[in-house]
Protein backbone atom coordinates (compact mmCIF):
# COMPACT_ATOMS: atom_id res chain seq x y z
CA UNK A 1 0.00 0.00 0.00
CA UNK A 2 1.39 3.27 -1.00
CA UNK A 3 1.86 6.17 1.22
CA UNK A 4 1.27 8.78 -1.55
CA UNK A 5 -1.06 9.63 -4.35
CA UNK A 6 0.98 10.24 -7.56
CA UNK A 7 -0.38 14.09 -7.75
CA UNK A 8 1.12 15.35 -4.30
CA UNK A 9 4.55 13.89 -4.90
CA UNK A 10 4.39 15.81 -8.68
CA UNK A 11 3.23 18.46 -6.40
CA UNK A 12 6.04 18.19 -3.31
CA UNK A 13 8.61 17.61 -6.15
CA UNK A 14 8.10 20.95 -7.61
CA UNK A 15 8.08 22.71 -4.65
CA UNK A 16 11.12 20.92 -3.50
CA UNK A 17 13.28 22.37 -6.86
CA UNK A 18 11.47 25.75 -6.14
CA UNK A 19 12.72 25.87 -2.82
CA UNK A 20 16.29 24.18 -3.25
CA UNK A 21 16.84 26.35 -6.09
CA UNK A 22 15.51 29.78 -4.03
CA UNK A 23 16.12 29.36 -0.81
CA UNK A 24 18.69 26.69 -0.61
CA UNK A 25 20.75 27.22 -3.17
CA UNK A 26 24.03 25.97 -3.19
CA UNK A 27 23.54 24.01 0.15
CA UNK A 28 20.54 21.51 -0.23
CA UNK A 29 23.28 18.14 -1.55
CA UNK A 30 24.62 16.06 0.94
CA UNK A 31 27.85 18.63 1.24
CA UNK A 32 29.96 15.63 2.36
CA UNK A 33 27.83 14.66 5.17
CA UNK A 34 27.11 10.77 5.88
CA UNK A 35 26.21 8.56 8.36
CA UNK A 36 29.18 6.49 10.52
CA UNK A 37 28.73 3.80 7.73
CA UNK A 38 29.15 6.05 5.00
CA UNK A 39 25.16 6.37 3.64
CA UNK A 40 25.21 10.01 2.44
CA UNK A 41 22.87 12.47 4.65
CA UNK A 42 21.19 15.61 2.85
CA UNK A 43 20.47 18.80 4.14
CA UNK A 44 16.50 17.50 4.41
CA UNK A 45 14.01 14.77 3.52
CA UNK A 46 10.59 14.90 2.27
CA UNK A 47 7.75 12.22 1.40
CA UNK A 48 10.16 11.56 -2.14
CA UNK A 49 12.71 10.13 -0.23
CA UNK A 50 10.18 7.48 0.89
CA UNK A 51 7.98 7.87 -2.01
CA UNK A 52 8.11 3.93 -3.20
CA UNK A 53 7.87 2.69 0.40
CA UNK A 54 4.93 0.32 0.61
CA UNK A 55 3.29 0.22 4.53
CA UNK A 56 2.36 -3.58 4.55
CA UNK A 57 5.22 -4.71 3.66
CA UNK A 58 7.92 -2.62 4.52
CA UNK A 59 6.34 -1.25 7.83
CA UNK A 60 3.06 -3.10 8.88
CA UNK A 61 2.34 -2.98 12.51
CA UNK A 62 4.06 -3.48 15.82
CA UNK A 63 3.90 -7.46 16.96
CA UNK A 64 3.18 -8.39 12.99
CA UNK A 65 4.95 -9.08 10.37
CA UNK A 66 7.57 -7.65 9.20
CA UNK A 67 8.16 -6.48 12.73
CA UNK A 68 10.14 -3.34 11.75
CA UNK A 69 7.81 -1.46 14.70
CA UNK A 70 8.26 -3.96 17.00
CA UNK A 71 7.88 -7.33 18.26
CA UNK A 72 4.89 -6.71 20.61
CA UNK A 73 1.96 -5.16 19.66
CA UNK A 74 1.92 -3.00 22.96
CA UNK A 75 5.74 -2.92 23.08
CA UNK A 76 6.74 -1.33 26.28
CA UNK A 77 3.51 -0.82 27.67
CA UNK A 78 3.23 -4.32 27.94
CA UNK A 79 6.65 -5.67 29.08
CA UNK A 80 9.24 -3.51 29.83
CA UNK A 81 12.49 -4.04 28.53
CA UNK A 82 14.42 -5.60 31.09
CA UNK A 83 17.01 -3.93 32.90
CA UNK A 84 20.24 -5.82 32.86
CA UNK A 85 23.14 -4.27 33.60
CA UNK A 86 26.54 -6.24 33.28
CA UNK A 87 28.48 -7.38 36.25
CA UNK A 88 31.85 -9.30 36.62
CA UNK A 89 34.86 -9.11 39.12
CA UNK A 90 36.87 -11.45 41.54
CA UNK A 91 35.50 -14.19 43.45
CA UNK A 92 31.62 -16.20 42.29
CA UNK A 93 30.75 -14.76 45.64
CA UNK A 94 32.13 -11.27 45.30
CA UNK A 95 29.66 -10.95 42.10
CA UNK A 96 26.90 -12.80 43.84
CA UNK A 97 26.67 -9.68 45.70
CA UNK A 98 26.86 -7.52 43.17
CA UNK A 99 24.03 -9.41 41.35
CA UNK A 100 22.01 -8.90 44.63
CA UNK A 101 22.50 -5.12 44.96
CA UNK A 102 21.44 -4.58 41.60
CA UNK A 103 18.31 -6.68 42.14
CA UNK A 104 17.71 -4.92 45.13
CA UNK A 105 17.50 -1.64 43.05
CA UNK A 106 15.35 -2.18 40.01
CA UNK A 107 17.15 -4.82 37.69
CA UNK A 108 15.21 -6.84 36.06
CA UNK A 109 17.91 -9.69 35.14
CA UNK A 110 21.09 -10.58 35.60
CA UNK A 111 24.04 -10.44 33.07
CA UNK A 112 27.34 -12.37 34.00
CA UNK A 113 30.98 -11.32 32.79
CA UNK A 114 33.84 -13.43 33.44
CA UNK A 115 37.09 -13.27 33.61
CA UNK A 116 39.92 -13.77 30.66
CA UNK A 117 41.36 -17.30 32.19
CA UNK A 118 37.41 -18.33 32.02
CA UNK A 119 36.49 -16.70 28.55
CA UNK A 120 39.45 -18.79 27.05
CA UNK A 121 38.53 -21.77 29.07
CA UNK A 122 41.81 -21.69 31.65
CA UNK A 123 41.50 -22.66 35.15
CA UNK A 124 42.07 -20.27 37.60
CA UNK A 125 45.49 -22.72 38.54
CA UNK A 126 46.55 -22.86 35.26
CA UNK A 127 49.53 -20.78 34.37
CA UNK A 128 47.74 -18.94 31.31
CA UNK A 129 45.38 -17.68 33.73
CA UNK A 130 48.36 -16.05 36.75
CA UNK A 131 47.41 -12.57 37.30
CA UNK A 132 44.23 -12.37 35.25
CA UNK A 133 41.50 -14.75 37.61
CA UNK A 134 38.82 -12.40 38.88
CA UNK A 135 39.49 -9.25 36.23
CA UNK A 136 37.67 -7.83 34.03
CA UNK A 137 35.26 -10.36 35.30
CA UNK A 138 34.05 -13.12 37.32
CA UNK A 139 36.42 -16.22 37.66
CA UNK A 140 34.57 -19.57 37.60
CA UNK A 141 36.25 -22.89 37.08
CA UNK A 142 33.56 -25.86 38.32
CA UNK A 143 29.69 -26.41 38.88
CA UNK A 144 30.73 -25.75 42.74
CA UNK A 145 31.00 -22.25 41.80
CA UNK A 146 28.08 -22.36 39.26
CA UNK A 147 26.30 -22.58 42.75
CA UNK A 148 28.09 -19.97 44.19
CA UNK A 149 27.91 -17.45 41.69
CA UNK A 150 24.08 -17.70 41.43
CA UNK A 151 23.09 -18.65 45.13
CA UNK A 152 20.09 -17.23 46.53
CA UNK A 153 19.25 -15.57 43.35
CA UNK A 154 15.93 -17.06 41.82
CA UNK A 155 16.84 -18.57 38.45
CA UNK A 156 13.71 -19.60 37.81
CA UNK A 157 12.28 -16.31 38.18
CA UNK A 158 14.99 -13.71 36.88
CA UNK A 159 16.29 -13.61 33.32
CA UNK A 160 20.12 -14.58 33.43
CA UNK A 161 22.72 -13.64 30.93
CA UNK A 162 25.64 -15.93 30.61
CA UNK A 163 28.08 -13.91 28.66
CA UNK A 164 30.21 -17.24 27.49
CA UNK A 165 31.63 -15.68 24.54
CA UNK A 166 33.04 -18.46 22.63
CA UNK A 167 31.21 -22.47 21.69
CA UNK A 168 34.05 -24.12 23.48
CA UNK A 169 33.24 -22.53 26.51
CA UNK A 170 29.52 -21.83 26.52
CA UNK A 171 29.29 -25.63 26.23
CA UNK A 172 31.09 -26.08 29.68
CA UNK A 173 29.28 -23.24 31.33
CA UNK A 174 25.40 -24.25 29.93
CA UNK A 175 26.21 -27.55 31.10
CA UNK A 176 27.44 -26.27 34.27
CA UNK A 177 23.97 -23.86 34.37
CA UNK A 178 21.85 -26.75 33.49
CA UNK A 179 23.74 -29.28 36.60
CA UNK A 180 23.17 -26.47 38.74
CA UNK A 181 19.42 -26.23 38.22
CA UNK A 182 19.12 -29.86 38.45
CA UNK A 183 20.78 -30.07 41.69
CA UNK A 184 18.52 -26.93 42.92
CA UNK A 185 15.29 -29.25 41.88
CA UNK A 186 14.51 -26.73 39.24
CA UNK A 187 12.86 -28.20 36.03
CA UNK A 188 14.83 -26.98 32.82
CA UNK A 189 11.86 -25.58 30.66
CA UNK A 190 11.67 -23.19 33.90
CA UNK A 191 15.00 -21.81 32.95
CA UNK A 192 15.28 -18.01 30.80
CA UNK A 193 18.21 -16.71 29.77
CA UNK A 194 20.81 -16.28 27.47
CA UNK A 195 24.34 -17.45 26.12
CA UNK A 196 26.36 -15.11 24.00
CA UNK A 197 27.87 -18.45 22.60
CA UNK A 198 29.70 -17.14 19.12
CA UNK A 199 32.19 -18.70 17.22
CA UNK A 200 33.08 -15.30 15.57
CA UNK A 201 34.15 -14.19 19.37
CA UNK A 202 36.70 -16.96 19.40
CA UNK A 203 38.09 -16.70 15.57
CA UNK A 204 37.87 -13.18 14.66
CA UNK A 205 37.57 -10.75 17.77
CA UNK A 206 38.93 -12.43 20.43
CA UNK A 207 43.04 -13.22 20.29
CA UNK A 208 44.66 -16.03 22.22
CA UNK A 209 47.74 -18.35 21.41
CA UNK A 210 45.20 -21.42 21.46
CA UNK A 211 42.30 -21.08 18.95
CA UNK A 212 40.04 -23.46 17.66
CA UNK A 213 39.69 -24.07 14.09
CA UNK A 214 36.19 -22.05 12.67
CA UNK A 215 34.22 -25.23 11.76
CA UNK A 216 35.04 -26.72 15.26
CA UNK A 217 34.25 -23.93 17.03
CA UNK A 218 30.94 -23.26 14.61
CA UNK A 219 30.14 -27.27 15.49
CA UNK A 220 30.09 -26.40 19.26
CA UNK A 221 27.95 -23.29 18.17
CA UNK A 222 25.50 -24.97 16.71
CA UNK A 223 25.77 -28.07 19.62
CA UNK A 224 24.65 -25.86 22.35
CA UNK A 225 21.30 -24.63 20.40
CA UNK A 226 20.30 -28.01 18.86
CA UNK A 227 20.63 -29.14 22.56
CA UNK A 228 18.78 -25.90 24.23
CA UNK A 229 16.07 -25.83 21.34
CA UNK A 230 15.34 -29.62 22.85
CA UNK A 231 15.59 -29.23 26.14
CA UNK A 232 15.52 -25.37 27.62
CA UNK A 233 12.20 -24.41 25.90
CA UNK A 234 12.67 -20.42 27.81
CA UNK A 235 16.58 -20.58 27.17
CA UNK A 236 18.30 -18.79 24.15
CA UNK A 237 20.94 -20.63 23.39
CA UNK A 238 22.93 -18.22 21.00
CA UNK A 239 23.07 -14.27 21.38
CA UNK A 240 24.92 -13.33 17.59
CA UNK A 241 27.23 -11.04 18.60
CA UNK A 242 27.58 -8.25 16.71
CA UNK A 243 28.32 -6.13 19.98
CA UNK A 244 31.77 -7.36 20.34
CA UNK A 245 32.69 -7.41 16.07
CA UNK A 246 31.91 -3.62 16.55
CA UNK A 247 34.31 -2.52 19.17
CA UNK A 248 36.81 -4.61 17.11
CA UNK A 249 36.18 -2.42 14.33
CA UNK A 250 33.49 -2.63 12.03
CA UNK A 251 30.51 0.00 10.74
CA UNK A 252 26.43 -1.06 12.11
CA UNK A 253 26.58 -2.85 8.21
CA UNK A 254 28.95 -5.09 8.86
CA UNK A 255 27.70 -5.48 12.48
CA UNK A 256 24.79 -6.95 11.59
CA UNK A 257 25.80 -8.41 8.10
CA UNK A 258 28.20 -10.81 10.30
CA UNK A 259 25.54 -11.83 12.51
CA UNK A 260 22.78 -12.41 10.46
CA UNK A 261 25.34 -14.58 7.97
CA UNK A 262 25.75 -16.32 11.43
CA UNK A 263 22.45 -17.16 12.16
CA UNK A 264 22.11 -18.56 8.32
CA UNK A 265 24.76 -20.93 8.45
CA UNK A 266 23.29 -22.23 11.97
CA UNK A 267 19.87 -22.80 10.39
CA UNK A 268 21.69 -24.78 7.53
CA UNK A 269 23.41 -26.86 9.70
CA UNK A 270 20.80 -27.36 12.11
CA UNK A 271 18.10 -28.12 9.09
CA UNK A 272 21.15 -30.63 8.57
CA UNK A 273 21.03 -32.18 11.50
CA UNK A 274 17.15 -32.79 10.99
CA UNK A 275 15.87 -30.03 12.60
CA UNK A 276 12.86 -27.95 11.33
CA UNK A 277 13.67 -23.93 11.75
CA UNK A 278 10.12 -23.45 13.56
CA UNK A 279 11.64 -25.75 16.20
CA UNK A 280 15.12 -23.75 16.70
CA UNK A 281 14.61 -20.24 14.93
CA UNK A 282 11.69 -19.06 18.00
CA UNK A 283 14.90 -18.81 20.25
CA UNK A 284 17.76 -17.14 18.43
CA UNK A 285 18.89 -14.21 19.33
CA UNK A 286 20.93 -11.15 19.01
CA UNK A 287 23.26 -8.68 20.53
CA UNK A 288 23.62 -4.66 19.05
CA UNK A 289 26.46 -2.21 20.04
CA UNK A 290 24.61 1.51 19.71
CA UNK A 291 27.16 4.26 18.83
CA UNK A 292 26.51 8.00 18.89
CA UNK A 293 25.38 8.20 15.38
CA UNK A 294 21.70 8.50 17.12
CA UNK A 295 19.90 7.94 13.96
CA UNK A 296 21.60 5.82 12.08
CA UNK A 297 21.45 3.31 15.58
CA UNK A 298 17.80 3.66 15.67
CA UNK A 299 17.40 2.68 11.52
CA UNK A 300 19.84 -0.17 11.83
CA UNK A 301 17.52 -1.72 15.25
CA UNK A 302 14.72 -1.42 12.74
CA UNK A 303 16.08 -2.64 9.69
CA UNK A 304 17.78 -5.97 11.06
CA UNK A 305 14.09 -6.91 12.29
CA UNK A 306 12.89 -6.20 8.57
CA UNK A 307 16.08 -8.43 7.08
CA UNK A 308 15.44 -10.98 9.43
CA UNK A 309 11.84 -11.31 9.11
CA UNK A 310 12.79 -11.63 5.15
CA UNK A 311 15.45 -14.24 5.63
CA UNK A 312 14.01 -16.13 7.98
CA UNK A 313 10.61 -16.28 6.00
CA UNK A 314 11.85 -16.42 2.25
CA UNK A 315 14.98 -18.21 2.46
CA UNK A 316 14.08 -20.89 5.19
CA UNK A 317 9.91 -20.97 4.60
CA UNK A 318 9.60 -20.37 8.34
CA UNK A 319 6.03 -20.66 9.31
CA UNK A 320 5.62 -20.18 13.07
CA UNK A 321 5.60 -15.78 13.28
CA UNK A 322 7.82 -16.49 17.04
CA UNK A 323 10.70 -17.65 14.26
CA UNK A 324 10.20 -14.58 12.29
CA UNK A 325 10.57 -11.94 14.75
CA UNK A 326 14.03 -10.32 15.93
CA UNK A 327 14.88 -10.26 19.62
CA UNK A 328 18.10 -8.80 20.54
CA UNK A 329 19.67 -7.53 23.47
CA UNK A 330 21.42 -4.01 23.79
CA UNK A 331 25.09 -2.49 24.86
CA UNK A 332 25.99 0.97 25.13
CA UNK A 333 29.08 1.58 23.14
CA UNK A 334 32.36 0.93 25.38
CA UNK A 335 34.40 1.76 22.69
CA UNK A 336 33.19 5.10 22.69
CA UNK A 337 33.57 5.98 26.29
CA UNK A 338 36.47 8.01 27.34
CA UNK A 339 39.41 8.19 30.03
CA UNK A 340 39.25 11.91 29.86
CA UNK A 341 36.57 13.96 31.73
CA UNK A 342 34.77 10.55 32.32
CA UNK A 343 31.87 11.92 33.58
CA UNK A 344 31.29 12.92 30.16
CA UNK A 345 30.31 9.26 29.17
CA UNK A 346 27.22 9.48 31.46
CA UNK A 347 25.83 11.76 28.64
CA UNK A 348 27.18 9.35 26.02
CA UNK A 349 25.51 6.20 27.39
CA UNK A 350 22.34 7.99 28.04
CA UNK A 351 21.72 8.94 24.30
CA UNK A 352 22.69 6.18 23.45
CA UNK A 353 20.57 4.02 25.57
CA UNK A 354 18.02 6.10 24.45
CA UNK A 355 18.34 5.42 20.85
CA UNK A 356 17.98 1.53 21.76
CA UNK A 357 14.24 2.22 23.53
CA UNK A 358 13.28 4.11 20.03
CA UNK A 359 14.89 1.12 18.02
CA UNK A 360 12.72 -1.23 20.08
CA UNK A 361 15.15 -3.23 22.65
CA UNK A 362 14.32 -5.99 24.53
CA UNK A 363 17.04 -5.63 26.71
CA UNK A 364 19.43 -2.98 27.47
CA UNK A 365 23.13 -2.46 29.40
CA UNK A 366 23.92 0.92 29.91
CA UNK A 367 27.58 1.11 30.52
CA UNK A 368 29.38 3.13 33.28
CA UNK A 369 31.31 6.27 33.26
CA UNK A 370 34.65 4.73 34.75
CA UNK A 371 34.42 1.93 32.45
CA UNK A 372 37.50 3.37 30.65
CA UNK A 373 39.08 2.69 34.02
CA UNK A 374 38.39 -0.72 35.42
CA UNK A 375 34.75 -2.76 36.01
CA UNK A 376 32.57 -0.07 37.22
CA UNK A 377 32.29 0.66 40.83
CA UNK A 378 29.21 -0.14 42.86
CA UNK A 379 28.00 3.64 42.70
CA UNK A 380 28.86 3.87 38.89
CA UNK A 381 26.86 0.61 38.45
CA UNK A 382 23.78 1.90 39.75
CA UNK A 383 24.23 5.51 37.99
CA UNK A 384 23.92 3.29 34.39
CA UNK A 385 21.10 1.53 36.18
CA UNK A 386 19.08 4.71 37.39
CA UNK A 387 19.94 6.19 33.35
CA UNK A 388 17.85 3.31 32.14
CA UNK A 389 14.87 3.76 35.05
CA UNK A 390 14.51 7.66 33.90
CA UNK A 391 14.48 6.41 30.05
CA UNK A 392 11.52 3.69 30.69
CA UNK A 393 9.57 5.61 33.29
CA UNK A 394 10.46 10.02 33.25
CA UNK A 395 10.96 10.46 29.38
CA UNK A 396 7.45 9.23 28.53
CA UNK A 397 9.29 7.71 25.35
CA UNK A 398 7.72 4.11 26.18
CA UNK A 399 4.02 4.84 25.95
CA UNK A 400 3.95 4.76 22.55
CA UNK A 401 5.66 2.28 19.91
CA UNK A 402 7.76 3.11 17.55
CA UNK A 403 7.31 6.78 17.90
CA UNK A 404 9.91 8.14 15.22
CA UNK A 405 7.85 6.32 12.20
CA UNK A 406 6.84 8.16 9.69
CA UNK A 407 10.02 10.69 10.24
CA UNK A 408 11.26 10.66 6.71
CA UNK A 409 14.76 10.66 7.58
CA UNK A 410 14.33 7.38 9.58
CA UNK A 411 11.98 5.76 7.21
CA UNK A 412 14.67 6.70 4.39
CA UNK A 413 17.84 5.67 6.58
CA UNK A 414 16.12 2.36 7.83
CA UNK A 415 15.25 1.02 3.76
CA UNK A 416 19.03 1.83 3.18
CA UNK A 417 20.18 0.38 6.30
CA UNK A 418 18.34 -2.59 5.25
CA UNK A 419 19.32 -2.64 1.62
CA UNK A 420 22.79 -2.25 2.40
CA UNK A 421 22.61 -5.38 5.19
CA UNK A 422 21.10 -7.56 2.20
CA UNK A 423 24.10 -6.94 -0.14
CA UNK A 424 26.20 -7.79 2.61
CA UNK A 425 24.74 -11.08 3.55
CA UNK A 426 25.10 -11.80 -0.60
CA UNK A 427 28.43 -11.24 -0.54
CA UNK A 428 29.15 -14.13 2.37
CA UNK A 429 26.69 -16.01 0.17
CA UNK A 430 28.68 -15.71 -2.66
CA UNK A 431 32.34 -17.05 -0.39
CA UNK A 432 30.38 -19.88 0.82
CA UNK A 433 28.84 -18.76 3.62
CA UNK A 434 30.67 -17.44 7.08
CA UNK A 435 32.80 -20.08 7.88
CA UNK A 436 34.42 -20.13 4.65
CA UNK A 437 34.77 -16.26 4.75
CA UNK A 438 36.05 -16.55 8.40
CA UNK A 439 38.94 -19.14 7.13
CA UNK A 440 39.66 -16.92 4.38
CA UNK A 441 40.73 -14.01 6.26
CA UNK A 442 38.35 -12.25 4.96
CA UNK A 443 36.88 -10.68 7.75
CA UNK A 444 39.62 -10.34 9.67
CA UNK A 445 41.18 -8.11 7.02
CA UNK A 446 37.93 -5.91 7.19
CA UNK A 447 38.16 -5.76 10.71
CA UNK A 448 41.89 -4.26 10.71
CA UNK A 449 40.80 -2.01 8.01
CA UNK A 450 37.93 -0.59 9.52
CA UNK A 451 39.99 0.14 12.86
CA UNK A 452 43.02 1.75 11.39
CA UNK A 453 40.93 3.97 9.87
CA UNK A 454 38.64 4.90 12.48
CA UNK A 455 42.22 5.55 14.79
CA UNK A 456 43.08 7.43 11.68
CA UNK A 457 39.96 9.54 11.58
CA UNK A 458 40.43 10.43 15.50
CA UNK A 459 43.67 11.23 15.73
CA UNK A 460 43.60 13.42 12.46
CA UNK A 461 40.48 15.16 14.37
CA UNK A 462 38.21 14.59 11.32
CA UNK A 463 36.45 11.95 13.99
CA UNK A 464 34.90 14.59 16.75
CA UNK A 465 35.38 13.50 20.36
CA UNK A 466 34.42 16.12 22.95
CA UNK A 467 37.05 16.67 25.81
CA UNK A 468 39.31 14.70 23.93
CA UNK A 469 40.31 16.12 20.09
CA UNK A 470 37.00 18.81 20.26
CA UNK A 471 37.65 21.68 22.63
CA UNK A 472 40.14 19.84 25.19
CA UNK A 473 40.97 21.39 28.33
CA UNK A 474 44.80 21.84 28.12
CA UNK A 475 46.71 21.72 30.78
CA UNK A 476 43.82 21.01 33.26
CA UNK A 477 44.04 18.25 36.20
CA UNK A 478 42.86 14.75 35.76
CA UNK A 479 39.24 14.81 37.05
CA UNK A 480 39.87 12.43 40.32
CA UNK A 481 37.32 9.61 40.06
CA UNK A 482 37.41 6.57 42.39
CA UNK A 483 38.17 3.67 40.85
CA UNK A 484 37.11 -0.24 41.44
CA UNK A 485 39.73 -2.22 42.99
CA UNK A 486 39.85 -6.40 41.98
CA UNK A 487 39.62 -8.29 45.42
CA UNK A 488 43.09 -9.39 45.82
CA UNK A 489 42.68 -12.57 47.31
CA UNK A 490 40.83 -14.27 44.57
CA UNK A 491 43.08 -15.86 43.01
CA UNK A 492 44.50 -17.88 45.99
CA UNK A 493 41.06 -18.54 47.32
CA UNK A 494 40.21 -20.59 43.37
CA UNK A 495 43.18 -22.25 43.54
CA UNK A 496 42.70 -23.77 46.84
CA UNK A 497 38.65 -24.67 45.88
CA UNK A 498 40.26 -26.36 42.63
CA UNK A 499 42.94 -28.24 44.74
CA UNK A 500 40.37 -29.53 46.82
CA UNK A 501 37.78 -30.59 44.31
CA UNK A 502 40.13 -32.46 42.61
CA UNK A 503 41.48 -34.31 45.89
CA UNK A 504 37.75 -34.95 46.56
CA UNK A 505 35.99 -36.08 43.12
CA UNK A 506 35.61 -39.70 41.94
CA UNK A 507 38.88 -38.95 39.64
CA UNK A 508 38.00 -42.83 38.08
CA UNK A 509 34.39 -41.86 36.76
CA UNK A 510 35.54 -38.99 35.58
CA UNK A 511 38.09 -40.49 33.21
CA UNK A 512 35.47 -42.58 31.78
CA UNK A 513 33.58 -39.41 31.28
CA UNK A 514 35.97 -38.08 29.37
CA UNK A 515 37.25 -40.87 26.74
CA UNK A 516 33.67 -40.67 25.81
CA UNK A 517 33.49 -36.98 25.20
CA UNK A 518 36.91 -37.71 23.38
CA UNK A 519 34.98 -40.08 21.38
CA UNK A 520 31.99 -37.37 20.55
CA UNK A 521 34.06 -34.89 19.48
CA UNK A 522 35.17 -37.20 16.59
CA UNK A 523 31.48 -38.43 15.40
CA UNK A 524 28.03 -36.63 13.96
CA UNK A 525 27.08 -36.13 17.52
CA UNK A 526 26.14 -33.43 19.79
CA UNK A 527 29.02 -33.41 22.58
CA UNK A 528 26.41 -31.22 25.35
CA UNK A 529 25.41 -34.73 26.63
CA UNK A 530 28.75 -35.80 27.14
CA UNK A 531 29.83 -32.40 28.55
CA UNK A 532 26.89 -32.16 30.92
CA UNK A 533 27.91 -35.47 32.17
CA UNK A 534 31.54 -34.50 32.82
CA UNK A 535 30.02 -31.88 34.70
CA UNK A 536 28.16 -33.96 37.21
CA UNK A 537 31.12 -35.76 38.00
CA UNK A 538 32.83 -31.90 38.95
CA UNK A 539 34.91 -31.46 35.73
CA UNK A 540 36.72 -28.14 35.48
CA UNK A 541 35.83 -25.90 32.60
CA UNK A 542 39.72 -25.92 31.47
CA UNK A 543 39.82 -29.58 31.87
CA UNK A 544 37.16 -29.53 29.07
CA UNK A 545 38.40 -27.01 27.07
CA UNK A 546 41.65 -29.04 27.06
CA UNK A 547 39.65 -31.83 25.79
CA UNK A 548 38.69 -29.70 22.73
CA UNK A 549 42.16 -28.32 21.86
CA UNK A 550 43.39 -32.50 21.98
CA UNK A 551 40.79 -33.63 19.68
CA UNK A 552 40.09 -30.32 17.14
CA UNK A 553 43.22 -29.09 17.47
CA UNK A 554 44.26 -25.20 17.36
CA UNK A 555 43.63 -22.94 14.39
CA UNK A 556 45.80 -19.76 13.30
CA UNK A 557 44.64 -16.26 12.48
CA UNK A 558 45.32 -16.04 8.39
CA UNK A 559 47.41 -12.54 8.11
CA UNK A 560 46.91 -11.77 4.53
Amino acid sequence: MSLFDKKSLEHLEKGYEDWKNERAKGVSEADGYTTDSGIPVKLLYTPLDIKDIDYDSQLGFSGAPPFVRGIYPNMYRGRMFTQRQLAGFGSPSDLNKRFKFLLANGATGVNTLFDLPTIRGYDSDSPQAAGNVGHCGCSLDSVIDMEELYDGIPIDEVSVSVVTHLPSTTVALLAMYVVMAEKRGIPLEKLSGTNQNDFIMETCVGSAPEILPPRHSFRLQCDAVEYSAKNLQRWNPISYNGYNLREAGTDAITEVGVALSNAIATSNELIRRGMKVDQFARRLSFFWDLFNDFFEEIAKCRASRKVYHDVMKERFGAQNERSLLMRYHVQTAGITLTAKEPLNNVARSAIQGLAAILGGAQSLHIDSYDEAYSAPTEEASLVSLRTQQIIGVETNVTSTVDPLAGSFFVEYLTNQVAEKIKAYIAKVDEMGGLVAAVESGWLHNQIADFAYKAQREIESGERKIAGVNYFPQEGREAEKIEVFRYPEETEARQKEKLRTLRETRNNEHLKKCFAELRAACHEDKNVMPFVIEAVRSYATLGEIEQIFRDEFGLWQFPLV
